[in-house]
């Protein structure tokens, strides 16, 4: 399925920039890379849009639900559902596969910093590691149900994946879902039996029918 090549890309993407703000060190390799500080922001375009260095132990925009290894182990096996669900509709129609691609690119994304990081970077044991977040954007400010809103939820390129993959899918969906429906034809030579066509035709064959009757 080359409908993977996405899902990889969005990964292979999604970890390097993850790696370029957290730093990495390689010692046998020789690399050494120190990141950015954890809490630290710096601006990219203005106050628009910042580099804000976080991490987050629960799902996507900071959402935190039922704790960390729970939301491991459900996002693993969202994952394999997914991968599977893919290769079933692996002919259908390539926006419904593409949106389905960049769920599972992202799934995986932060997959591999809840079960690895906290290892790799000696913060926490296997399944238990932080999802790292990066990107800072303005938003409107919003009060809403006494909660102050000035800047979106910060977030990495996995989140935005799996965001863009769901509206993909949700507009596709409908989309092929509306072309499914069968058309409803209407012949130009029917006639509805009320129709004067239909009476007149009617009063035709009693006619002939009466005359056939007189003659024999």
């Amino acid at each position: 399925m080359r409908i993977l090549y996405v899902t990889g890309a969005i990964v292979g993407v999604d970890q390097i920039a993850k790696l370029l703000v957290k730093g990495f060190s390689v010692p046998f390799l020789g690399l050494y890379h120190p990141g950015v500080p954890l809490g630290s922001s710096r601006a990219i375009f203005g106050d628009f849009l910042r580099l804000t260095y976080i991490e987050n132990p629960g799902m996507a925009f900071g959402i935190d639900v039922g704790g960390k290894l729970f939301l491991t182990i459900f996002s693993l096996f969202a994952s394999i559902g997914i991968f599977i669900y893919l290769y079933k509709i692996r002919d259908e129609a390539f926006p419904i596969r593409l949106s389905l691609a960049m769920i599972l690119g992202g799934a995986i994304g932060n997959l591999i910093d809840r079960v690895f990081y906290g290892v790799i970077f000696g913060e926490g044991p296997l399944f238990y590691g932080k999802v790292v977040d990066f990107v800072d954007i303005d938003f409107f400010n919003l009060d809403l149900l006494g909660f102050h809103i000035s800047r979106w939820p910060v977030f990495n390129i996995a989140d935005s994946a799996v965001s863009l993959g769901v509206l993909i899918l949700l507009v596709s969906h409908r989309r092929f879902a509306r072309s499914d429906e069968p058309a409803v034809s209407y012949a130009s030579d029917t006639t509805a039996p009320n129709s004067p066509g239909t009476r007149d035709g009617l009063k035709d064959a009693t006619s002939k029918t009466e005359q056939s009757s007189f003659r024999g």
